[in-house]
């Protein structure tokens, strides 16, 4: 029989303390309906006697994720020992058809020194008697002694054996310093497993502040732990926990150092959790993040892409779309070989060979050294004096722009645009100026194009500084940037939109002379 590794989701408890992030009950509803599809076993809602208004999320959370039968996760809550504090967070558990009371006390000598002001033996008396009480409440009872990875090995299993004899059914073992080293963290968990007299699992809950926490929770696991706690994106104090993605991706692709371990998330779901998480937080996924990171899929090197481009296998260990994700990227910059390059004209369109390659593949590494990322447009450009492609006169020209905007009223934009010299008017609504002017430029251009990215910085200093906007937009496929400058940031964000919008007709021309001409576009 194959060992269910169960998953502790703890991003809206640990994961909320990180600095910064402060989530209402509205949002923590939001995620914790997410992580109900991803399939997680646990989420932990909260830490009740903190503050009402955790008190009420995990109430809510309780009540509208925790009653759907089977396929609801447990609802944890988290308390100390003191009995009215368990108490409290049974109060805020109890309409969960599942519920776990997560109780924990300091065992470190530095903790119990400094923050408890305790006796070992006052904290192993603390122990049974916050355990029994929440035994009291439900059969599912987890205990955590806080800094074990600095507390002398013989004091904690004294307590740990306290707590199973006082009905805990999950033995947690925080490295909540990230003070654990993976081989060290392994055989700590070994020792626990063994040592103690009972039967419980044995959990993990592993801090980065030597970027270990997944490698920490993997030896773990390893070592006989069959729950490991974790936060989306790896969120949390400090430097974070164990990112929930990374730590199921690794024992799902490694199934060689994890015999027979299975974890039942929904992985397909963990792309999407990662971006409302983010969204909701305010904290950027870094774009070199594992699994869900917008470079996770993505190749820049010229060996690498031709490997992906032959077979994605050969760069790429997880298949991206079992994790939400897009996989063989092809990303044209400076280390982008000859394969990357014509395998992306090809699907332009554009079909170039022998010495028009070569002369195109030299330009394009001689902008690719000026400019970070090479767009489908800046391709275009190039491949044009090769073969006699579109010229640089643009399509559409901006010959008045007129916004309104504020706290009163809906924002207004009216664009005049200028093509083969008619006048194009249009008017639109927006949720600011700068989406109104966009959506005037499409309304009177015809181009139905979406804005992918929008990145604004200032040229110079002062407040007379001019704003230089960069967007990247997709029609139909077709992905282009665009870049517009003024002292008024609305009207370099439309003069950018506009640029982009030209580039399209550009390609969209260009792909038109190579098709038979029953097949061009009217």
């Amino acid at each position: 029989m194959a060992d269910r590794l169960t998953i502790f989701d703890t991003t809206l408890r640990d994961g909320e303390q990180s600095p910064g992030i402060s989530l209402d009950v509205a949002e923590k509803l939001e995620i914790a309906e997410q992580l109900a599809r991803l399939g997680v076993d646990y989420v932990e809602a909260g830490f009740p006697v903190a503050s009402q208004g955790d008190f009420e999320a995990v109430e809510t959370i309780a009540k509208e994720v925790g009653t759907r039968g089977d396929g609801s996760p447990v609802i944890a809550g988290l308390s100390r020992t003191h009995l009215a504090d368990v108490d409290r967070c049974w109060e805020a558990l109890r309409h969960a058809d599942r519920a776990r009371i997560h109780v924990f006390i300091s065992t470190s000598p530095n903790h119990m020194e400094h923050m408890l002001r305790m006796t070992p033996e006052q904290v192993v008396a603390e122990t049974r008697s916050g355990v029994a009480r929440a035994r009291e409440h439900t059969g599912d009872v987890e205990f955590s002694p806080q800094d074990a990875t600095r507390t002398p090995l013989d004091f904690m299993m004294e307590v740990l054996q306290a707590a199973v004899d006082a009905g805990a059914t999950t033995l947690n073992i925080p490295d909540t310093v990230g003070y654990g080293i993976p081989w060290d963290f392994g055989a700590l968990i070994q020792y626990v497993r063994r040592g103690i007299a009972g039967d419980f699992v044995i959990s993990t809950h592993c801090h980065n502040d030597l970027g270990l926490a997944t490698a920490n929770s993997l030896a773990g696991v390893q070592a006989g732990a069959r729950q490991v706690e974790v936060c989306v994106n790896g969120i949390g104090e400090r430097a974070g926990n164990a990112a929930l993605e990374e730590v199921v991706m690794a024992v799902n692709t490694r199934p060689d150092q994890f015999p027979g371990v299975e974890v039942g998330v929904r992985t397909e779901e963990l792309a999407r959790t990662s971006r409302l998480v983010s969204r909701l937080t305010g904290y950027p996924v870094q774009f070199n993040k594992a699994v869900v990171g917008r470079n996770a899929f993505a190749h820049e090197s010229g060996i690498h892409q031709h490997g992906v481009l032959a077979d994605t296998s050969t760069y790429e260990i997880i298949e991206a779309s079992s994790v939400g994700q897009q996989g063989a990227q092809i990303v044209l910059g400076k280390h982008s070989g000859r394969h990357a390059f014509r395998d992306t004209l090809q699907k332009m369109g554009l079909s170039v060979e022998g010495d028009a390659l070569n002369a195109a593949f030299t330009r394009f590494k001689e902008l690719a050294d000026r400019k970070v990322q090479i767009t489908e447009a800046d391709l275009e450009a190039i491949v044009a004096e090769e073969i006699g492609g579109v010229g640089t006169e643009p399509a559409f020209t901006l010959e008045a722009l007129e916004v309104t905007g504020g706290t009163v009223g809906v924002p207004r934009a009216r664009v005049v645009l200028v093509r083969d010299g008619d006048k194009l008017e249009a008017s639109c609504d927006g949720d600011g100026m700068i989406d109104a002017a966009c959506a005037a430029i499409k309304a009177a251009s015809g181009i139905e194009a979406t804005l992918t990215d929008f990145n604004v910085s200032s040229v110079t200093g002062g407040i007379d500084a001019l704003g230089d906007v960069v967007v990247q937009v997709d029609c139909d496929g077709v992905k282009v940037s665009g870049r517009g400058v003024s002292t008024d940031v609305v009207e370099a964000s439309a003069r950018a939109f506009l640029n982009a919008t030209n580039k399209i007709v550009g390609v969209r021309a260009t792909k038109d002379r190579r098709k038979p001409i029953d097949q061009v576009t009217p």
